[in-house]
């Protein structure tokens, strides 16, 4: 077997797959992104993703693709529980040293706390809540939008579009909220529609900064959209240390947007993250980038 010279830890999600590049020691030497590539896209798209993000970044390290067999690589792939996915990515024939797969949660909760029993609750587009507990890991939601998903971008999105249409019939007032988001269809509800055939959960998401912006301005239904979120997120940090976890941290892209809407009795049982996924990843490969730090 071929000595590593690389580790690469993959975090292939449903909105984007990322990838970090690292020499033994743990230096970076690469980070790239591009599209997504988690289980549902199909194996072999699946396979064609891995091998494009390994490839870009050797080339943004301006390391040559022969490099590829000496790369140790780690993965976090969203999508592989489903049935018989776990087997099929495993027997992929992919032209470097695969060392780990596991779920994209499993890899944040691994990288926020530096390898350590911990748990996360992460919200992005999606939500999911990971609590590591030495070789077991169990998960807390994370079910797919739209019948999962509370306190995600995805999720303010939807409540934020329903608010949009009742106001634009006339059951509900209308807020500034309301007047913006129905402004991206020239407030026709068919328009509406036919955006709504083909929105993904990204989609969706795309409106939360949005909602955000006009919660902290005080809009009425703006903050009650927001609020119920919070209480979805405080109500999955209870269940977290109800399971037994010893610590906890948020993670993700709206996280930070959240926290300001979480009583103090929560965020004060908070930790901050001491890594991201793609850490989390490079520990699975067998590079460990927290040894030596405090």
């Amino acid at each position: 077997m071929t000595e590593a010279s690389f580790f690469l830890g993959i975090d292939a999600g449903g909105s984007r797959c990322k990838a970090r590049l690292v020499d033994p020691n743990g230096q970076i030497l690469a980070e790239v992104e591009s599209g997504p590539a988690n289980a549902r896209i199909g194996i072999e798209r699946l396979k064609t993703a891995l091998i494009e993000i390994a490839e870009k970044a050797l080339t943004k390290a301006d390391i040559p693709h022969s490099a590829l067999p000496t790369v140790v690589a780690g993965m976090g792939i969203a999508g592989i529980t489903r049935p018989g996915m776990r087997a099929a990515i495993e027997n992929l024939d992919l032209p470097y040293r695969c060392r780990a797969f596991d779920t994209d949660a499993a890899i944040a909760c691994l990288g926020a706390h530096a390898g350590a029993d911990g748990a996360i609750l992460i919200l992005g587009t999606g939500s999911i809540a990971c609590i590591r507990d030495g070789d077991k890991t169990s998960t807390i939601g994370g079910y797919g939008f739209p019948i999962s998903d509370e306190g995600s971008g995805a999720a303010l999105g939807l409540s934020g579009v329903r608010h949009a249409l009742r106001a634009l019939d006339g059951r509900t007032k209308a807020t500034p909220l309301s007047a913006a988001i129905s402004k991206q269809f020239n407030d026709d509800t068919a328009k509406a529609i036919a955006w709504m055939d083909q929105a993904t959960p990204y989609d969706y998401g795309s409106f939360a900064p949005l909602i955000l912006d006009f919660a902290e301005k005080n809009d009425e239904i703006a903050r009650s959209i927001v609020e119920d979120a919070a209480k979805h997120v405080e109500r999955f940090i209870e269940t977290i240390f109800a399971k037994g976890a010893k610590r906890c941290a948020l993670v993700g892209g709206v996280a930070p947007r959240m926290i300001p809407w979480l009583r103090a009795r929560t965020t004060s049982r908070l930790v901050d993250a001491a890594g991201d996924g793609l850490d989390g990843a490079l520990l699975l490969a067998g590079c460990n980038r927290f040894q030596g730090k405090s």
